[in-house]
């Protein structure tokens, strides 16, 4: 027999997105309800070792991602889970932030339960009930049968705008003209690596490592990311098409998070693509870690710790909102009437095909604006999204994407979705000043 239940807002998705959504309807006094398919909160974070949190700052060291975020922060902090933000050694970004993924979720699960969320893990969305142009529930399966949860106002966190597709709303996927999405990557840590001869490698030989490496500070700087080995990538000769290796240092002293492989030309919304990807990543990782030992220094008594639980997915479906954030908009740091959360982070796009990544800065003050109509759905009036599957094209997804970008659309979405219920008015229809108060208040940066 399905069992019923009833909320304001319905959260699908339990990444950093729909974790601050749900936080932050929550705090405004809805009932609302996150679901999540996995039995932890963290989404790419934690199943998929999405490893460090980048980037809270503009290339010039402004902080323009505060709020729950923040917060989030702050409080792993005060458990050991993590160091802060540090200088991303790497030089692609001003800053990383390192966490320990175990430490967040159990902090996400708390901060849940202080906002008062009603928490579904194990539990798979897998329809959507709608009448006119309007959610009416989402149906979940799970080990106790199907439950329908219906709802006033519905968040799409899922990452891959799984809400919107069974609502019969628009989406888009991938690029333009042949719908190819960026790679997947099936990330792993290992333990063992003596990264202080890491360092002095690279302190001995920059030629061989990324062009914005800060070289100059990077003897007093903790080593929190390496990009680069390209003289030992070439020698090797592996089957994966990517120029050089990538890996960051945490939450261990002797520990690394390698995000090297690529398995490119599937189609994360596709169970047999997934399937194939999730064989191929696992056998490059066996690959990548031989590697590693045998041919790259501080490596030689490393070994793998762990892997993730899934492959990781940086692109699949996205809303068509009443918005698309263009790749002219982030390199302008363009400004919206309507903004609801800011970014510095910038165009990083891996190649759907090729061996490379494609970036772009941001000009100006170093950030852009995200708009809220990026997060409204069209279509179906009482959903919104968050999170990696908001409104952009392909290539504005390449920098909204990541984790801390994630977190501020999700305070923003969950905080409208509140707004919504609270005026007894459809998103579109949120008082955008107001909700742009209520974010301030909760120290969000517009």
């Amino acid at each position: 027999m399905k069992r019923n239940m009833e909320a304001d807002v319905v959260v699908v998705g339990g990444g950093p997105a729909g974790i601050n959504a749900a936080i932050a309807a929550g705090r405004l006094g809805c009932r609302t309800v996150l679901i999540e398919r996995y039995g932890f909160l963290g989404g790419m974070s934690t199943a998929s070792l999405v490893y460090p949190w980048m980037t809270f700052h503009t290339e010039r060291g402004e902080q323009v991602i505060k709020g729950i975020a923040q917060e989030i922060v702050d409080r792993l902090m005060e458990r050991g889970g993590s160091p802060g933000h540090l200088r991303d050694t790497v030089g692609f970004v001003r800053t990383v932030t390192p966490y320990d993924p175990e430490i967040y979720k159990v902090l996400a699960m708390d901060m849940l339960k202080e906002a008062e969320v009603k928490l579904l893990l194990h539990s798979f969305v897998d329809a959507v009930n709608v009448e006119g142009d309007r959610i009416r529930s989402v149906e979940v399966t799970g080990k106790s049968g199907r439950i329908e949860v219906r709802g006033t106002a519905f968040v799409d966190t899922s990452g891959d705008a799984d809400v919107a597709y069974l609502a019969g709303a628009p989406t888009l996927q991938g690029r333009d003209g042949d719908r190819r999405t960026q790679p997947m990557t099936m990330k792993f840590r290992m333990r063992g690596v003596d990264l202080a001869k890491v360092k002095q490698y690279m302190l001995e030989h920059p030629e061989e490592f990324y062009r914005k490496t800060p070289f100059a500070e990077l003897p007093s700087l903790p080593l929190t990311g390496v990009q680069g080995f390209y003289s030992q990538w070439r020698a090797a000769e592996l089957p994966i098409n990517r120029d050089q290796v990538l890996f960051f240092t945490g939450p261990a002293e002797d520990e690394v998070l390698v995000n090297c492989t690529r398995v490119q030309g599937l189609d994360g919304t596709d169970v047999e693509d997934l399937t194939l990807a999730e064989e191929e990543g696992r056998k490059q990782v066996l690959m990548m870690a031989e590697f590693l030992r045998n041919g790259v220094p501080g490596f030689e008594k490393a070994s793998i710790s762990c892997v993730g639980a899934q492959i990781g997915v940086r692109e699949t479906r996205r809303i068509a909102g009443l918005y698309a954030l263009t790749m002219e908009d982030v390199v302008a740091g363009r400004r919206f009437d309507d903004v609801i959360a800011r970014s510095g982070y910038p165009i990083d796009i891996h190649d759907p095909s090729g061996r490379g990544v494609t970036a772009a800065w941001i000009e100006g003050d170093g950030a852009y604006d995200i708009p809220y109509r990026c997060l409204v759905a069209r279509g179906i009036t009482n959903l919104l999204a968050a999170g990696r599957c908001i409104s952009t094209s392909h290539e504005a997804l390449a920098t909204t994407r990541l984790t801390p970008s994630c977190m501020a659309t999700g305070q923003a979405a969950g905080t409208a979705a509140a707004l919504a219920c609270a005026q007894g008015v459809d998103p579109a229809q949120v008082d955008v000043p107001l909700l742009q108060e209520k974010l301030r208040q909760a120290d969000a940066v517009l």
